[in-house]
């Protein structure tokens, strides 16, 4: 939408222009500015350095990299076309590089750019000043990177690759500067577009609250290890899923058979999933992909099955891939199991944390 301008008698629209057409450059124009202004693009950032190339391809420059008051850094990425290109990806390689940078680096980096600049300003004592801190701190300095994208506009492909990411616990923002001209003078309408300032705070509560949630589910999951021994030999600490394979092994190597199991854990749907004849895992998964386009059901997804030769189980004339994918209630299947086939001697005991 442009941007108009009123008058005594109408209300007219100023035009619309480009950088370029207006001869203004990227790093002599908009980077000269903006580090010396970093607030019109984000109000809570200091300049940390402008080209930085602290790696071994010296090639690569973050245009502007920065630090929030959260002691957070903020790599900038800026672009004088109508479309920002894919300073997206550029921006997220500059990012991980600079992800594990430490206090004393950002020191470092922030003197050669005051050196620069001619200041004799104490590189240190301006971000400790900035921050609010009294002495330096490792533990809370630059555990996040975001991104800040500044372009004159942005395709649909960038956006849509930023909206992605940012649903994936990213943080990244688009802020548009859009020139235009009024009686020879370039005036600039910057607004950041994604995501739009009155839903950032939203988005920010959401993802403290998606991170609470994924913490809670880490610190509730079951990472109980077994001791499994058969015929005598010991198996330590093994995993759920490789401790309930190695029992039902062991019961239809003595004689039980996959049905019967089966039966036993009557509650666990899709069990198995089997094909006639003796077959290696090869020859297995070329059925199992037949049988899933016959039935036009999903895909087969090796992944989630006991399918390697050494994992498949032969009875009956047939070929059984037991499954994986084992919840909360492995130990009760174990369990039923073990008591229903008492005479084969297999133990299973929780492994010593």
């Amino acid at each position: 939408m442009p941007i108009y301008e009123l008058k005594d008698n109408r209300i007219e629209a100023l035009k619309e222009t480009s950088f370029q057409e207006q001869g203004l450059r990227e790093r002599q124009d908009m980077q000269r500015l903006l580090q010396d202004q970093i607030h019109v693009v984000d109000p809570d950032v200091m300049v940390l350095a402008e080209e930085f190339a602290r790696w071994d391809d010296s090639r690569r420059r973050i245009d502007l990299l920065g630090l929030d008051r959260n002691a957070g850094l903020v790599v900038f990425e800026l672009k004088r076309t109508v479309d920002g290109g894919h300073m997206e990806l550029q921006a997220l390689r500059y990012a991980s590089m600079v992800s594990r940078m430490t206090f004393e680096q950002a020191v470092e980096a922030h003197a050669g750019w005051l050196a620069a600049r001619g200041s004799t300003t104490d590189p240190e004592e301006a971000i400790l000043d900035f921050l609010g801190w009294g002495s330096s701190d490792e533990e809370l300095f630059g555990q996040d990177v975001r991104i800040v994208l500044v372009a004159a506009d942005f395709s649909k492909e960038l956006t849509t690759s930023v909206l992605w990411l940012n649903d994936r616990d990213l943080d990244i923002r688009c802020v548009r500067m859009k020139p235009y001209v009024n009686d020879g003078r370039v005036l600039v309408d910057v607004q950041q577009v994604i995501p739009l300032p009155e839903a950032s705070e939203y988005i920010v509560q959401v993802r403290e609250k998606e991170r609470r949630e994924r913490r809670s589910r880490e610190n509730n999951r079951d990472y109980t290890r077994f001791d499994v021994t058969v015929d005598g030999q010991l198996h330590e600490r093994q995993a759920k899923r490789n401790a309930v394979h190695l029992v039902v092994t062991a019961l239809c190597s003595k004689g039980s058979t996959p049905q019967q199991v089966a039966e036993v854990l009557g509650w666990r749907r899709n069990l198995w999933r089997s094909a006639h004849g003796v077959l290696d895992t090869d020859q297995f998964a070329v059925r199992m992909e037949e049988e899933a386009s016959l039935q036009d059901g999903p895909a087969w997804d090796a992944r989630r099955w006991h399918c390697d030769n050494e994992a498949l189980i032969h009875s009956g004339g047939m070929t059984w891939a037991l499954s994986n994918q084992w919840g909360s209630r492995s130990h009760e299947a174990i369990e039923l199991l073990l008591a229903r086939w008492p005479e084969t001697g297999v133990t299973v005991d929780e492994s010593d944390s």
